[in-house]
């Protein structure tokens, strides 16, 4: 019966089962600040067990500058709202700057009310693919510096604790870490495309390095490290440098 069946291309499952969609890997770019943003929510330990704060974070892909951020007792997507709003609102963002904000599918991201919020600011919306973990490498990346980062506590006594450690830390990471990715650049300095600016003050100390001890340098001679030029969602991150004459 069943190669009957076979023959007949009508062995098949006959059950009702739930259809997956296929999901399109996102490939999203960004050639200058405030053209993509990623986002994502954290939560940080209170005192009590099973208690916790919650970390919302907005993050600029191209600078990895922290636009915005927002400690909230709840998760879900009147908060996630306003903290989007709130942000938007800080960093004078409007149509003319052609924003994507990406994120993953939780329930705060997939909200109707979320995505009719992001169309009424006339932003575009991504998300990454189910069960995929590297569609959304920058936040995840952000939130491993912050918790292995000396300011980080394990615990936070309240909401306020929280916002006085977090104030510090993300001070500290936009104004002061030297991001590898950036050129050793910080994310301000390419958040307010400071770049050529930071170049040309390295330049001259570069070649003045150079005129004194020339057996420090490798054979490729005076090499400067700068911003890769194009970042992005699923984007190769290429180390990048150019040559000082």
């Amino acid at each position: 019966m069943y190669r009957i069946l076979d023959d007949a291309k009508e062995l098949k499952e006959r059950r009702n089962q739930r259809r997956h969609p296929a999901y399109v890997k996102p490939v999203i770019s960004a050639i200058r600040p405030n053209q993509l943003w990623s986002w994502d929510i954290t939560r940080l330990a209170g005192t009590v067990k099973g208690q916790h704060y919650y970390l919302y974070v907005m993050i600029d892909v191209f600078s990895r500058y922290v636009v915005g951020w927002m400690i909230s007792h709840e998760e879900n997507s009147e908060r996630a709202q306003h903290f989007i709003r709130e942000t938007v609102r800080s960093q004078q963002i409007d149509e003319t700057n052609e924003l994507t904000i990406h994120s993953d599918r939780g329930s705060p991201m997939t909200a109707r009310n979320t995505i009719e919020l992001l169309a009424v600011l006339g932003l575009a919306q991504s998300f990454l693919r189910p069960r995929v973990s590297d569609d959304n490498p920058f936040s995840e990346a952000q939130f491993k510096t912050l918790k292995y980062h000396r300011f980080f506590k394990p615990f936070y006594d309240s909401v306020d604790d929280a916002k006085k450690m977090m104030t510090e830390f993300f001070e500290w990471y936009n104004k002061e870490h030297r991001h590898i990715n950036l050129g050793l650049m910080t994310p301000e300095m390419v958040h307010q495309e400071k770049i050529d600016e930071v170049i040309e003050t390295r330049s001259v100390v570069l070649r003045e390095a150079f005129r004194k001890y020339p057996g420090s340098f490798s054979k490729r001679g005076r090499r400067l490290a700068v911003p890769q030029q194009e970042v992005g969602i699923n984007i190769p991150v290429k180390r990048q440098s150019i040559c000082v004459l």
